[in-house]
């Protein structure tokens, strides 16, 4: 095989794929990058068997063909070429000669049948988004999902297609966040999977601001067509805990509070919470809401902020980062938080679609 191609398209197209390579694979195959060309295009492909990308772009084909090369290490050479165009040619025994410039480069490969195939998705359920918004919707919930293993259906996202809505859930037990987004799809389609944090993270990478995904899902796969690249994962098995029920009743306080105001206020303050407690207290009284941090071995720290509330005092405390996570990924100027009592859940929301469940700590007074 045989094409030429710019070297910043290609270095573009290897960086898409090369994340989901690991570093730790006891098959050599696996730390290939499968390279395919045909019909003026590369195809670029990746997988770690549990989540598999690929991506195409244009290329100068003079003989078509495929291969697997050492995907960090092309990338690493690409990147170091002196001139803005790259040729490539493999011969028999996938050894591939890479010209740039003055540069050559002999790289060694495997056979691309060697190569484990993408899972196909024929007979799939198939649901289509807007890129942007499921973006958004990933970068509203994705920080809550549960890094503790032992907990493995939390090791990923909810994605609950109901009632003409996709309705995605992230919790690690001591907060959970949801989004709720109106879609169209027939009813026979409704199905809930959890895909996992892997995966998350690789399409939060790929999705772009503009053109729709489709998400396709078969029993145990789950695949997101981004129109240019395509991204597959195994989903998580196991049911995933009913989420409605962690979710708190009627509110009796409900404070409109500037995100951007409290987050800084918040960071600021528990530079001096001690990582024995790790705790921020809140203390509503009319018209402010003072955030203090205190440790009997580090010192103290507090800032007010003027708001409107007209209620009772009310002192609650709640862990900083799990406070300042969905501060730093919404994009509404005002937040609501929800208070029942000083020991209920606290409930952050913006807009209509967004909810946000927050398990206090416990105040010493």
């Amino acid at each position: 095989m045989k094409f030429t191609i710019s070297k910043e398209a290609f270095l573009d197209a290897i960086q898409q794929v090369q994340h989901v390579v690991s570093t730790r694979t006891t098959l050599a195959i696996l730390s290939n990058v499968l390279l395919r060309v045909r019909d003026g295009s590369l195809e670029l492909t990746t997988t770690d068997l549990d989540v598999g990308v690929s991506g195409s772009v244009s290329a100068d084909v003079e003989d078509a063909g495929a291969t697997t090369l050492p995907a960090r290490r092309l990338a690493t050479i690409v990147r170091e070429l002196p001139a803005a165009e790259v040729e490539v040619s493999v011969d028999e025994k996938n050894v591939a000669s890479i010209r740039s410039g003055p540069s050559f480069f002999k790289v060694n490969g495997l056979s691309s049948e060697e190569f484990p195939p993408l899972p196909k998705f024929d007979g799939a359920r198939e649901f289509k988004i807007d890129q942007a918004v499921l973006r958004d919707c990933l970068r509203k919930t994705s920080y809550a999902i549960s890094t503790d293993e032992t907990r493995y259906v939390l090791n990923g996202i909810l994605f609950s297609f109901k009632n003409n809505a996709l309705t995605m859930v992230a919790t690690d037990g001591r907060r959970l966040a949801m989004v709720e987004q109106e879609i169209e799809f027939p009813q026979s389609h409704e199905t809930d999977f959890i895909v996992p944090t892997k995966a998350v993270n690789e399409l939060s990478r790929l999705l772009g601001d503009s053109g729709t995904v489709a998400i396709r899902v078969t029993g145990s796969q789950v695949g997101f067509d981004l129109e240019g690249s395509f991204l597959v994962s195994k989903l998580i098995e196991g049911n995933y805990p009913n989420y409605r029920q962690v979710i708190p009743g009627e509110a009796k306080e409900r404070i409109a509070l500037e995100r951007e105001t409290l987050l800084r206020a918040v960071s600021r303050v528990s530079l001096l919470a001690s990582e024995k407690s790790n705790s921020v207290k809140l203390q509503f009284s009319p018209g402010q809401v003072e955030i203090v941090a205190s440790s009997p071995e580090i010192g103290e720290a507090r800032e007010a902020l003027a708001i409107n509330y007209k209620g009772p005092a009310i002192t609650i405390a709640f862990n900083p980062e799990f406070l300042m996570a969905p501060l730093r990924n919404l994009t509404a100027d005002e937040v609501h938080l929800h208070l029942i009592d000083e020991i209920s859940p606290g409930v952050l929301r913006t807009g209509s679609n967004f909810l946000y469940v927050l398990m206090p700590m416990r105040v010493n007074s």
